[in-house]
């Protein structure tokens, strides 16, 4: 099956450079969102083969997520199920016969870490959750999980020590939660490999010097890492200050 995950940075602007383009041409099975920046009704997508599934924030042009897929779900559930953390449209869960699809927009610590406490929080959620799920069956997460774990998934890495995606609590959590009976798709093929991020800077030429980040992911349950076949990440795709990530995998 293929999967992709892209955070948009605004669905509406992301269509008008090159996304239904992108769409069609990739084909996936399953072809998660983040950051779409919509309520209900601001937009009307013709997707013949997919169902569409959206989480939408209640503030308006912030956050929000979505899934199109070709499968029907047995069962949608939408947040982590803490309604103090489930108001920004962040989490979607898609069930399946032999497997749970999540697709998640991690909250952003922010500069000098404003917002860190909020960002434990919703991963210490986030990982009951996904615990949760992986004891009736094998999990697929991806999303824009806003943490660079290792100094090669960013360029400047000693620059960055502290900041919001790189700070020590953030990787710490983020370890925690691989620890919990999750694989990064990415490096489970590519355990060395330098140079691979999903997202730039829009200032200082970042993207041209690839100057990025690698914090959109595909992760599984550790069961099934075996069956992963390619994690493409697609650096040449623009329309947004990310590029989509990719998963094949045999289940």
């Amino acid at each position: 099956m293929k999967f992709i995950s892209w955070n948009v940075n605004g669905l509406r602007a992301c269509i008008n450079k090159g996304f239904t383009d992108f769409f069609n041409t990739v084909d996936a099975d399953f072809f998660c969102l983040q950051e779409t920046k919509l309520q209900a009704g601001q937009i009307s997508l013709e997707l013949p083969e997919y169902h569409q599934y959206w989480d939408y924030a209640q503030k308006k042009g912030y956050s929000g997520t979505a899934i199109f897929s070709k499968e029907e779900a047995s069962t949608v559930i939408y947040g982590v199920g803490v309604p103090e953390l489930d108001t920004e449209g962040r989490l979607i869960t898609l069930e399946y016969p032999a497997f749970y699809l999540v697709t998640c927009y991690t909250p952003n610590a922010q500069r000098e870490l404003a917002r860190i406490d909020h960002r434990l929080k919703w991963d210490e959620a986030f990982r009951n959750h996904l615990c949760a799920l992986d004891e009736k069956k094998p999990v697929i997460v991806c999303g824009d999980l806003n943490v660079a774990f290792q100094p090669i998934d960013l360029k400047n890495s000693a620059s960055n020590r502290g900041s919001a995606g790189f700070s020590d609590e953030e990787r710490e959590s983020f370890g925690k939660l691989l620890n919990s009976g999750f694989t990064d798709s990415f490096r489970h093929l590519y355990p060395d490999k330098t140079g691979a991020y999903t997202w730039w800077s829009y200032m200082f030429n970042a993207r041209q010097n690839n100057a990025g980040w690698r914090i959109d992911y595909f992760l599984v349950s550790d069961r099934i890492r075996d069956n992963i076949v390619t994690t493409p990440i697609y650096a040449d795709i623009l329309g947004s200050d990310h590029c989509p990530v990719g998963l094949d995998i045999l289940i």
